[in-house]
């Protein structure tokens, strides 16, 4: 018997699924909605049933009959052909994968799932505002924080001159990558520094970032500090690194959990402003990298990124996990 049905699209969305599931007393299982979703591996058991349709999304919660169904996708509103009917069965909780501070995220998310959701997870105050503000008052809205993040608090930074390069993608997100992976490689080439190279998933197989991203690979191979990662997780490289390179990708909000300095780009192909978290530069040189590794921020820099950080509200503490675990299990 499952109680928790954990459903999402894409296969690096599992994290987030796995930090809340380590905390729950209940059974539970995972349905992926895209083929390409699929990852048997992982702590928590996958189901078979291939979703295509509303119907096949029916037929197969409704043949498990869980509790309560979590998902952290907007899947139905982007996909599907009809609202899938178990909507008015089982209560529905939404948990973000991650948390982009630049993106409209929020704003998408309220409009598609608002006819459908019961709980609403929120990782910090500057998103719950805005989904009490645009989801139906029934709509429980909690603060949770980030939970594939809580592994990452309270951890000693290695001090080993390693870098991590992961801007959010492009079609999507209209991110930095296009316009700047070139130039981190640049900056990186010849120093005493050592890169990860962490393109996007969506970036490693759509057009226009998968002809950067074959680009770069070929190049990495001939540069003796740079390694690519193609890793469905970043949780490793958030943990080996010393210093995170990006724009406004979710990823930036998992990384302020280390306390470690942030340099975001902010040459993005969308035409939004990059929220200042971190030193900000359109252009990398190799002698910012140098900076702010040895000496952290200036302190007007410092004095944003307070502001900033302080303004999306989220909670730092490593427990993030059990406090959405809490609210899945409020519905059992």
């Amino acid at each position: 018997m499952v109680r928790i049905l954990y459903t999402h699209d894409r296969a690096f969305m599992r994290k987030t699924f796995a930090a809340i599931d380590r905390h729950v007393e209940a059974s539970s299982a995972r349905l992926a909605l895209r083929s390409e979703a699929s990852a048997p591996d992982g702590p928590i058991e996958e189901l078979s049933p291939r979703v295509v349709d509303a119907a096949d999304y029916d037929r197969a919660v409704f043949d498990v009959d869980p509790d309560v169904v979590v998902e952290n996708h907007r899947f139905a509103a982007e996909v599907l052909d009809d609202r899938p009917e178990f909507y008015d069965s089982y209560p529905v909780v939404h948990v973000r994968h991650g948390a982009s501070v630049g993106r409209g995220e929020v704003e998408n998310t309220t409009r598609d799932l608002a006819d459908h959701v019961d709980v609403a997870l929120a990782p910090g105050e500057r998103w719950a505002e805005r989904y009490r503000e645009g989801f139906p008052d029934a709509v429980r809205v909690s603060v949770i924080g980030i939970p594939e993040a809580d592994g990452l608090v309270g951890r000693e930074p290695p001090r080993r001159r390693r870098l991590l390069y992961a801007p959010t993608n492009h079609n999507y997100g209209g991110g930095s990558y296009v316009r700047t992976a070139d130039g981190v490689l640049d900056a990186v080439a010849g120093t005493g520094f050592e890169l990860r190279f962490r393109p996007h998933p969506a970036d490693r197989r759509e057009e226009p970032g998968r002809t950067v991203t074959a680009r770069c690979k070929r190049r990495i191979e001939g540069m003796s500090n740079v390694t690519f990662d193609d890793e469905t997780s970043p949780q490793e490289s958030l943990r080996w690194a010393d210093l995170l390179i990006s724009d406004y990708s979710g990823i930036v909000t998992e990384w302020l959990h280390t306390g470690r300095p942030l340099v975001q780009l902010t040459d993005v192909v969308a035409d939004r402003s990059v929220p200042a978290l971190g030193y900000r530069t359109d252009r990398l040189s190799p002698s910012a990298l140098e900076t702010v590794y040895e000496e952290g921020y200036p302190p007007d820099v410092a004095d944003r990124a307070d502001q900033g950080l302080e303004a999306l509200g989220i909670p730092m503490d490593g427990c993030a996990g059990e406090r959405a675990a809490a609210e899945v299990m409020a519905c059992t």
